[in-house]
């Protein structure tokens, strides 16, 4: 037998690895409460006199709803307001028990607000919590209620103001006419719930929309005035949230021909094409001129389909035809000038979201996309996937999910059909006018909707084009320098903490090049990149860049990674491309680098960097990489109360002898965990109670210096740290990312550099769960459920000699023979 080349060899999928455990964080009394300091009798007077008054109001509304023929699901909105600073007791506001059901939380001028649906008859609970307060202590001496009455300021019956969650500045003028998103409650039956609102809207001179599901809300698109929507909260009393509807912005880009159709008759000798089982890039655009001659071999008619079917599948804008050609073979100008055979081990599908004539009404775009990904999947649905979407629109959300957003987190997740998707989203694009002034501007513009979910691949952009034809633009200089930030990249530096740090990965998007006689930023074809044009018989090349070109490029790889291992989950491709990502020299040197911000700032701007494709698909000999995939369960039941219940510790295959003895030798050892959360979209405050993610994750390894129990241990400590807010003691300090960065999202990816000495005693992983709303929201009926995860470890050794993979290969095969 010859021997295996000491390079591409394929990645070690491991199996039997995890000893599961009972799972029991350290149990510690949480955080007090901070709340202020009150005058009992008088702050508890002042807000019985004010629910007295509300609860005259309440009769008022009761017979309005009475007129409107409305009998039945009488109630009142309750707006809370806590002081400057602080903030609510927001769990001991709802009560599940008397249907009194938080809908809403927000911050104004540094004050929390929250709003309460209170079914008719139960603000009583209310007046019993105030009356207590005065004149009931606790056994410990305290007014009885405190937290929660202290922490209200103010309290008065909610208007449409208080159900606004959206960003200030997009709410409405008085009589300005526009789709409003209205999120729903679900109450005890979702679709009478929604059906309720839809025949009275309609009453009420809305127009209406789709509608998407969550867990707590559904969706609702309509159309009205501000007048129209405060009357349906008066007297519907299901509507939560109100959000505004989103418009998707303008991301083509103005594209010019550079090459010759002699280029493409040499190419397509060397084309092999993809089988029929090929996995494909299912592209979500303008549509695509499939006739285009590099374009007819990798996709066929009946794989192209368009949300309304009377716009037809064809291209009628350029931007699908031209992501296309980047999906299927990357950027022409490489592909065109090689010799070498070119098989097609993926293929494209198409499915056109966009109308020839005018925009899509300004509807849910997150319908747009589950119903246009459910057209892919009728045509072929056995065929694995990669949903590119290089749509985006406005950057308000500032990480926070919208309704986009949380769909594709949903269809990510398989909530409906526990089929996963993975999901390729562009960043979005800076404003172009601003582009002179790089950097400044790609810090100024945020990632842009639905770029925050939290499963998809968020792809920004960076660039290695840097060259400029003197003769042709003497004095011209390019924007940004080579292997950093493309002007273009949208990135999360202005978002609130908490969120997922976006773009994940950077793709090669282009430059653009300074104009010495205005000082603007301006395109010059060989900073672009060279794809596949729309009307191809008078200029069948053109050029295209920006993160939706950097966007393509991604989903292409994902779906070679497909081809390569056909069973691995979409979760474990995501979790390869960002394992194989690494930082260029000028990105490090821009923010990592003893500059300010450091590796925060970094992962804002540039993700984990630029993916390989070499890496992501092969190990070699001295670079080891195992996968692991599996599932646990991370909550369970026990008489009244939900608690963690399964952790995991894998026992990894260990090259522990042939560490030992390269001694000092300074090697890596890099470690993701990937796992699709199910979202809950509701802006319910998102405490510690009220989680948008249906549940968390987390990876540790064992240090040098402990023992298996010990770490342990640690391990229960942590997921008590993480929950109460408190920074992890781990070794972070040997990690290039940490623990409590690599923690945001639900794609957690870190390095540990030491000795190989050091490295040879790490060999055990835990992977444990944090908190999330299926433990929280047990009503809801998924608090039992399983969480599929994929975990991707390597050990990197600088000595090329080095055979770390024969050993663990060994190792595994004799594994899997005592299993047999």
């Amino acid at each position: 037998m010859p021997e295996q080349s000491p390079k591409n060899l394929p990645h070690l999928v491991l199996t039997g690895t995890a000893h599961t455990e009972v799972y029991s964080p350290i149990l510690k009394p949480g955080p007090k409460h901070k709340h202020p300091v009150r005058d009992r009798q008088q702050h508890g007077q002042t807000l019985l006199t004010k629910l007295e008054r509300i609860r005259e109001e309440a009769v008022e509304v009761g017979r309005e709803q009475s007129a409107f023929g409305i009998d039945t699901g009488n109630g009142i909105y309750l707006q809370f307001e806590s002081d400057p600073e602080f903030d609510l007791k927001l769990e001991s506001l709802e009560s599940v028990k008397e249907g009194i059901e938080l809908v809403a939380v927000k911050r104004v001028d540094h004050r929390m607000v929250a709003t309460c649906f209170v079914p008719e008859g139960k603000l009583d609970h209310f007046f019993k919590a105030f009356s207590e307060y005065l004149g009931r202590e606790t056994k410990t001496g305290k007014p009885a209620h405190q937290p929660l009455v202290d922490s209200i300021s103010d309290m008065r019956r909610a208007v449409i103001d208080a159900l606004w969650t959206d960003d200030i500045t997009l709410f409405p003028a008085d009589d300005e006419v526009i789709w409003w998103e209205v999120w729903l409650r679900v109450g005890d039956d979702r679709d009478a719930f929604t059906g309720f609102f839809k025949r009275h809207a309609q009453e009420l001179g809305l127009e209406l929309g789709r509608e998407i599901k969550f867990p707590e809300r559904t969706v609702v698109a309509a159309k009205g005035t501000k007048a129209q929507i405060a009357r349906s909260i008066t007297l519907l009393n299901c509507i939560a949230e109100l959000r505004r509807a989103k418009e998707t912005a303008d991301f083509f880009t103005a594209m010019r021909a550079v090459e010759q159709f002699e280029w493409i008759d040499d190419a397509l000798r060397l084309i092999g094409p993809p089988v029929a089982d090929a996995p494909a890039v299912c592209l979500l655009d303008t549509g695509v001129n499939n006739s285009h001659p590099l374009l007819d071999v990798g996709l066929n008619a009946e794989d192209m389909d368009a949300y309304e079917p009377a716009w037809g599948v064809r291209d009628h804008k350029g931007h699908g035809t031209e992501m296309a050609g980047l999906a299927l073979y990357g950027d022409l100008t490489e592909m065109l000038a090689t010799k070498d055979p070119i098989p097609l081990v993926h293929r494209l599908e198409s499915v056109k979201i966009l109308p020839p004539v005018g925009e899509n009404h300004p509807d849910l775009y997150g319908a747009i996309t589950e119903e246009s990904v459910a057209r892919a999947e009728v045509f072929a649905p056995h065929r694995r996937r990669v949903v590119n979407l290089a749509i985006s629109t406005d950057d308000k959300d500032r990480g926070k999910p919208s309704s986009w957003s949380a769909a594709i987190d949903k269809l990510s997740s398989g909530y409906a059909d526990d089929e996963r998707h993975l999901v390729v989203i562009a960043a979005g694009n800076t404003a172009r006018e601003n582009r002179h002034l790089y950097p400044y501007s790609n810090m100024t513009d945020g990632v842009q909707d639905p770029g925050q979910s939290w499963n998809a691949l968020t792809v920004g952009a960076y660039t290695e084009k840097c060259c400029i034809d003197e003769a042709e633009y003497p004095e011209w200089q390019p924007v940004a320098s080579y292997g950093d930030l493309s002007p273009c990249s949208c990135t999360s530096m202005d978002w609130e903490a908490g969120w997922p740090l976006k773009p994940d990965l950077v793709m090669e998007g282009g430059n653009m090049a300074i104009d010495p006689q205005t000082g603007l930023a301006d395109h010059v074809d060989s900073l672009d990149l060279l794809t596949t044009n729309r009307d191809f018989t008078a200029k069948p090349l053109v050029t295209t860049g920006d993160t939706s070109a950097a966007t393509a490029l991604v989903s292409r790889m994902a779906a070679i990674i497909q081809a390569h291992y056909p069973d691995l989950w979409a979760e474990t491709v995501r979790a390869l491309l960002v394992h194989s990502a690494d930082w260029t020299p000028a990105m490090m040197d821009r923010f990592a680098n003893g500059k300010r911000g450091g590796i925060r700032n970094l992962l804002k701007c540039c993700g984990y960097g630029v993916p390989s494709l070499d890496r992501a698909i092969w190990s070699a000999r001295n670079s080891l990489t195992m996968i692991v995939q599996d599932s646990l369960q991370p909550y369970e039941k026990q008489k009244s109360d939900f608690k963690t219940k399964d952790m995991h510790i894998h026992a990894i295959p260990w090259p522990v002898e042939v560490l030992q003895d390269l001694g000092d030798i300074p090697v890596e050892m890099r470690v993701t965990l990937s796992y699709f959360i199910e979202p809950n979209p509701a802006r319910r405050g998102w405490t510690r109670r009220y989680r948008y993610a249906s549940h968390g994750l987390r990876f540790d390894v064992k240090t040098p210096e402990e023992t298996l129990e010990q770490f342990r241990q640690r391990i229960n400590r942590a997921a008590y740290e993480e929950e109460m807010g408190i920074k992890s003691r781990s070794d972070a300090r040997r990690w290039v990312v940490g623990p409590d960065l690599r923690g945001l999202g639900s794609i957690h990816s870190d390095r540990w550099q030491g000795t190989a000495a050091e490295l040879a005693v790490r060999g055990y992983i835990a992977i444990y769960p944090v908190i999330g709303w299926w433990r929280e929201r047990h009503r809801l009926g998924r608090w039992n459920k399983k969480a599929r995860y994929s975990l991707v470890v390597s050990i990197l050794t600088p000595q090329e000699e080095v055979d770390l993979y024969s050993v663990v290969q060994n190792m595994v095969a004799a594994t899997v023979e005592i299993a047999d």
